[in-house]
This record gives C-alpha cells, sequence and structure tokens, in this order.
C-alpha cells in the first residue's frame, strides 16, 4: 500500500487492477488526452511473481523535467517521471525499456496540466505477472534452500539430499541422530557428515556406556568447528556432555575441550545445531579404565 501512496499523484483517480496481464493507456487513446487530468493504476499481483510493464505508444506534452505532464512509474526506490516523444537531456521517454517491479505491485500515474499548447496522443502500456525464479540468486540464508530448491510458477520448495528430513521450517535439512550407543571399551565419534559441516536444524544424542567399573575418558581432535558468538557463550550451536550428576559445556568456537575425565561409566554427548551456518564440526576419541568386576571362585 505504502509504495502507491509514496509513488502516487495526490488527487489523482485510482484505479486497481489485479489481473495477471493487462493494458493501460491515456484516457480517450489513441485520440489526443484531455487537459486538467489525474489518473493512477496500481497493479497487484500475487506474492511470487513481479511486474514487467512496457510502453507500445508513447507522446507526452515535453517539458523541463517534465513538471508539466507526465507518466510516473513508481514502487521503485526512485520512482521514474517520463514525458516528451523522444530522449532530451530534461526529458525522459521509455522507448523500448522494460521496467520490471522488485516486488508485487506496481504504480502507474498520469497527469495533464491545465493547458496543452498541441494536440498529445499520449501512451499505450502493457502489463504482464512474471514468475519470480526464487531459486536462483537467493543468497540470504534465512531464506535459500538448505539442500535442493524448486521453482515452479508462483512459487518453491525445498527438499534434502539422502539420509536427511526436512526440518518443519520447510527450508533446513535435519538429520536423525539419536540412536547411537557405544558400548565397546573405546571409539571414535564424529558429527554427521564430519569434516563436511554438520546438519542444520538437529539435536543429536551419542551415548557411551561401558561395564559398571569402567571410567570414560573423552579426548577431542583439534579439528573443532562449532558456530559460537563473539559475547555470548555459544548461543547458537554446541556440544554438551552429561555424565551422571556431571555436566561438562556446553563448548563451541574454534578452540576444543580439554581432555575430560567423566568419572563414569555412562556418558550422553548431546550436539545441538540452529538453522544457520557452515561449521566442521567436531571428532573425539574415548577410552574407558578400569576393573573387570572379580568373579570369586568357590572352593
Amino acid at each position: 500500500e505504502n509504495c502507491f501512496k509514496m509513488g502516487g499523484v495526490p488527487w489523482a483517480q485510482v484505479l486497481l487492477l489485479a489481473d495477471m496481464y493487462g493494458t493501460i493507456q491515456s484516457p480517450n487513446f489513441p485520440d489526443s488526452y484531455p487537459k486538467d487530468n489525474e489518473l493512477q493504476w496500481n497493479v497487484t499481483v500475487p506474492s511470487g511473481y513481479t511486474i514487467r510493464l512496457y510502453f507500445m505508444h508513447f507522446d507526452i506534452e515535453p517539458s523541463y523535467l517534465c513538471e508539466y505532464d507526465y507518466v510516473k512509474v513508481s514502487c521503485f526506490e526512485a520512482p521514474t517521471s517520463f514525458c516528451g516523444r523522444e530522449n532530451t537531456d530534461t526529458e525522459r521517454v521509455p522507448a523500448d525499456d522494460v521496467i520490471l517491479s522488485p516486488g508485487s505491485m506496481l504504480s502507474v500515474a498520469f497527469r495533464s496540466d491545465f493547458s496543452n499548447e498541441e494536440r498529445y496522443s499520449g501512451f499505450e502500456a502493457h502489463y504482464s505477472a512474471v514468475d519470480i525464479d526464487e531459486c536462483r540468486g537467493k543468497n540470504d540464508e534465512e531464506l535459500a534452500c538448505d539442500h535442493f530448491c524448486h521453482n515452479y510458477i508462483g512459487g518453491y520448495y525445498c527438499s534434502c539430499r539422502y539420509g536427511y528430513q526436512l526440518h518443519s521450517d520447510n527450508r533446513t535439512c535435519k538429520v536423525e541422530c539419536s540412536d547411537s550407543v557405544y558400548t565397546e571399551r573405546s571409539g571414535l565419534i564424529t558429527s554427521s557428515d564430519f569434516p563436511k559441516p554438520y546438519p542444520k536444524s538437529s539435536d543429536c544424542v551419542y551415548r557411551i556406556e561401558v561395564e559398571e567399573g569402567f571410567l570414560v575418558t573423552l579426548d577431542f581432535e583439534d579439528s573443532f568447528d562449532i558456530e559460537d558468538h563473539p559475547e555470548v557463550p555459544c548461543p547458537y550451536d554446541y556440544i554438551k556432555i552429561e555424565a551422571g550428576a556431571r555436566v561438562f559445556g556446553p563448548f563451541c568456537g574454534d578452540r576444543p575441550p580439554d581432555r575430560i575425565q567423566t568419572l563414569s561409566n555412562s556418558v550422553s554427548i548431546r550436539f545441538h545445531s540452529d538453522n544457520s551456518g557452515e561449521n566442521l564440526g567436531w571428532k573425539l576419541t574415548y577410552a574407558s579404565a578400569g576393573n573387570s568386576p572379580q568373579v570369586l571362585h568357590s572352593h
């Protein structure tokens, strides 16, 4: 709405156009237009489209910087006024220009002043809705698809690589990663896809369960990269370790935690990622030391 107000002529009669295509003509076209006339066409198409506008005929009284009669196209950062029969230093005609709106609205205003020295035949313009290909040039991480983007007329949708699921935000791809249980006395655990960037929007739990009497030690490798924040500790992605009543972390950033002596035989490693960022993740080895339960031989 506001772009219609900003670009408009204050006292104009307003015509609303909501079709997918149409024609806009000066009053009385192809005869000469009347003086003292103000009209504004507000074109709206559905979201997912922009508007393409071009002029087939243009003949409007020329004046310095188009201050007498003009056609003004707006809903842009800088509205453009056209007048005259051909381009000069101070007058601009649309000629063969194709005007593309940035969004789904476009305003065309026409004004003629109280006098016309000659007869001018006015203008004829055509507009049509053009599908936006949302999959091209979406650099904004907040809107872009995480893995695959599929454009269709009027919109787009996202899908994920094999082994991933689409998150409820319909944009990021998550993994199911909470059924890993490690029962060997030593082993290796990494974030999903390591050393490639870990999946977004995921909550992973890795459980280490060794026999009672054994205590688990965790050693992170140097290649440690979890999204962090300069002021707030680990607000986005983090790894947290729970061992009995003890909690270690949350950890994030590019420096791995020192060796963690969990003093427990049962350890949960929780890894949370939010819906943005391209960080490479983490890799750890675990070991356990202790005594097997004594087998008592009865004599």
